[in-house]
């Protein structure tokens, strides 16, 4: 046989071995590649196919000593060159495994290449890839691989490979020590820094809100500054996770920066809110809050006069709930909730602007499919450990499965252990645990074909603003969470006959229905063990004590002022304040209020937050008097005042805010404490301070209440509930007809 017959013959057996090996009969492509290597031993490749089909089959110690035959008698030199080639045909097939989702093998032969040459990296970042679609990643690998140090020193870097990579590990193991060292040691090779804040800001955003970790979102986004140390997005969310975590003159001083950075008047916009949330829960900023709230308003008010439209579905997100503040400040619902609708407007002209086809399409759906069962979505990222949460589930669990079916839609479900969530998911016909994106979670909605969508966040989230918007349910409902929102794809807004004056129709876009008795009702509250002792706090038994648990948002320098005057016109009392906010700067605020209206500062104790709500609950015990806050009331706060039949002292205002604790104390039966000026703030503050026996009376009407009231019988008010949905369902299909 000729030299080029020969050649000829051991072709036809390269194209059968590998028509074979396509076709996963190993063993016929294992003959050509030995009866191949028979007739032309010196042509390695022969040897390296030959070794990788034996490795699919699970023969790696055969596999191997076919590679070694391969090397045997080569020089160095020689050597390192057939390395490369082996290395070549390995990566080839992994790729080739990779594309088929053959993730297992893909992985194997990688780690053959490791074992070959353990310090090349980009093959290191394709197995970290690779395990982490296993599930198998623990982030350990990053550090047994060496793979930091080999980025830190290696020049030859597939750049979109390590930002693949950096965004997995985010994404599923991004509490992990290592992650934040990778991604320190990813930032050399960054030259597209935009690419990169894509990938870190949705990471942290998650890692900080649905794994409750803003202490390390932080750090990640203070990384992410070394590349843009001016980027307005890590600013504005760095800001927040500051905030988030109680480092406030930090957050304060980066939102600061944001305002001082921003050269657009949206720009401006954001970052003013951001501001004001830092500043309002540190009294001492009160003011400067009160006149930003003006400068913010004006920069609004241009806005709605410009009917801007085009803005980026970005920033028409963060315009939702830009004046989330107002109702803080002041007690001015036609003013607040005027300047709320206008803007609430503009962002719905622009979602269904840049969302206009699937806009569209919800606005055709059809009522022939809809089942015997009244289909009712419920919208939160509150079905968890968080007053929201703790309120709505009574109606969860009370609901009437043989005529309604219940669907919760989770926003940003949290990617830790939290009791009360897993109990939502285990009470609802169905729970779409969703993300941060408004549009995923609003197609879930219409596919589902829900009937009635019911809001629980208002503009306290905007991607919940965003997803109303939208519309996916024929008829939507804003219950429970802050206030309305104005948007005007939401047809309802749900009320009682306290929480909302008559005149309120006048301002509010969507239709008020009040319920006949409250617009919220509980069975009750679990109750642990107390913490705080009098003897503890150093007062003495029989002294009065009065108790503010409020976050600083809620502390109105006037509203402190007057529970100053209380605390000084009652003998022998003393003060106890806790709450979320900056510390510090609350207790600063405290004790000098304290000293401008004559009251000893000893008579002050600042008490820490409690372990867990049912031990805060418990706790309340230790005050004859809770003093609420104005003009935004309490809210969970005061039912759970009440259940523990603890006297509490309200202002009423003529916002749904300033009148939550009213509505409350009506629904218990107790008109004892409701003021309605500040004068009489003071005066109930002080006779009930000064009166036991009105105190003890108080407290036997609230402990007798729990068996009649309205406010304690949530199976009642989901019968007014569900009422109302099936009235609300049925004017919108007379509307149709």
């Amino acid at each position: 046989m000729t030299s080029v017959q020969i050649r000829t013959a051991l072709t036809l057996f390269e194209q059968q071995a590998e028509q074979h090996f396509l076709k996963g009969n190993y063993s016929q492509a294992t003959s050509c590649y030995e009866q191949a290597i028979e007739a032309e031993p010196e042509v390695k490749s022969h040897y390296w196919n030959l070794g990788l089909i034996l490795l699919l089959q699970g023969q790696e110690a055969e596999a191997q000593m076919s590679w070694m035959l391969g090397m045997t008698e080569g020089t160095a030199q020689q050597v390192e060159q057939w390395t490369v080639e082996l290395i070549e045909v390995l990566q080839r097939e992994a790729t080739r495994r990779e594309r088929l989702v053959d993730y297992t093998v893909a992985w194997a032969i990688r780690q053959h290449m490791r074992e070959i040459t353990p310090t090349e990296v980009n093959n290191l970042l394709h197995l970290i890839e690779l395990s982490i679609k296993l599930e198998t990643f623990t982030g350990e690998e990053l550090t047994n691989f060496g793979i930091i140090e080999l980025i830190q020193s290696e020049k030859i870097v597939d750049i979109q490979l390590l930002l693949q990579v950096l965004e997995s590990i985010l994404t599923y193991a991004p509490l992990h020590p290592s992650a934040l060292e990778y991604v320190e040691a990813s930032l050399a090779y960054i030259r597209d820094s935009k690419s990169f804040i894509n990938i870190l800001i949705p990471a942290t955003v998650k890692i900080a809100h649905s794994l409750r970790q803003p202490t390390i979102a932080a750090r990640l986004l203070e990384l992410g500054l070394r590349l843009e140390p001016n980027s307005q997005p890590i600013l504005h969310h760095l800001a927040a996770f500051y905030l988030k975590f109680g480092n406030y003159s930090q957050g304060i001083e980066t939102a600061k920066l944001c305002c001082s950075l921003s050269d657009t008047s949206l720009d401006e916009v954001f970052a003013t809110h951001l501001l004001q949330r830092g500043l309002m829960d540190a009294p001492d900023y009160w003011q400067e809050a009160c006149a930003i709230l003006q400068q913010q308003e004006s920069r609004l008010m241009s806005l709605i006069e410009e009917q801007a439209t085009n803005i980026e579905p970005a920033n028409v997100l963060r315009l939702f709930n830009s004046n989330y503040f107002a109702p803080y400040l002041r007690d001015d619902p036609q003013k607040n909730r005027q300047i709320q609708n206008q803007v609430a407007q503009l962002c719905q002209i622009n979602v269904q602007e840049y969302a206009s086809e699937k806009v569209q399409r919800y606005r055709q759906q059809a009522l022939g499919g809809r089942t015997k069962l009244m289909k009712i979505g419920y919208l939160s990222h509150c079905f968890s450990n968080h007053s929201v949460g703790w309120l709505a589930r009574w109606i969860f669990q009370h609901h009437d499965r043989d005529r309604f079916q219940i669907y919760a839609y989770f926003i940003n479900y949290k990617q830790v252990f939290d009791p009360l969530q897993e109990w939502y998911v285990q009470n609802v016909t169905q729970a779409y645990k969703g993300g941060i994106y408004s549009e995923d979670i609003a197609e879930k909605i219409y596919q589902d074909e829900i009937d009635i969508l019911i809001d629980l966040d208002s503009i306290t989230l905007d991607v919940a603003c965003e997803i109303m918007a939208l519309k996916p349910a024929p008829v939507q409902v804003t219950w429970l969470g802050w206030d309305a929102s104005g948007i005007p794809a939401v047809d309802y807004f749900i009320a009682d006959p306290y929480v909302l004056p008559e005149s309120a129709d006048e301002y509010y876009k969507e239709k008020i229905w009040r319920l006949p008795q409250t617009y919220i009702a509980v069975d009750g509250f679990e109750v642990g063990v107390p913490t705080l002792r009098r003897d503890h706090l150093d007062i003495e038994s029989d002294a009065v004590v009065y108790l503010s648990a409020q976050r600083g948002f809620k502390r109105h320098p006037d509203t402190a002022r007057l529970q100053m005057k209380i605390i000084k016109e009652v003998p022998n009392s003393y003060f106890l304040i806790k709450g979320l906010g900056d510390a510090e700067a609350v207790q600063k605020f405290f004790i000098q209020l304290a000293e401008e209206e004559g009251v000893a500062g000893d008579r002050l104790r600042f008490v820490p937050l409690d372990q867990s709500e049912a031990i805060h609950r418990a706790n309340l015990g230790i005050a004859d008097v809770i003093l609420d806050t104005y003009p935004y009331n309490g809210a969970t706060t005061t039912l759970e005042t009440l259940w523990m039949g603890v006297p509490l002292v309200t202002r009423v205002g003529q916002q749904f805010a300033a009148r939550n604790s009213y509505t409350m104390m009506m629904n218990a039966g107790i008109t004892e404490g409701i003021a309605w000026t500040d004068e009489e703030y003071v005066e109930w503050g002080v006779r009930l301070g000064k009166d036991k026996a009105l105190r003890d009376k108080i407290a036997c009407q609230l402990k007798a209440s729990r068996q009649t009231a309205p406010l304690w019988n949530a199976k009642q008010f989901t019968r007014e509930m569900e009422k109302a949905y099936e009235q609300m369902w049925q004017r919108y299909i007379e509307g149709c007809s």
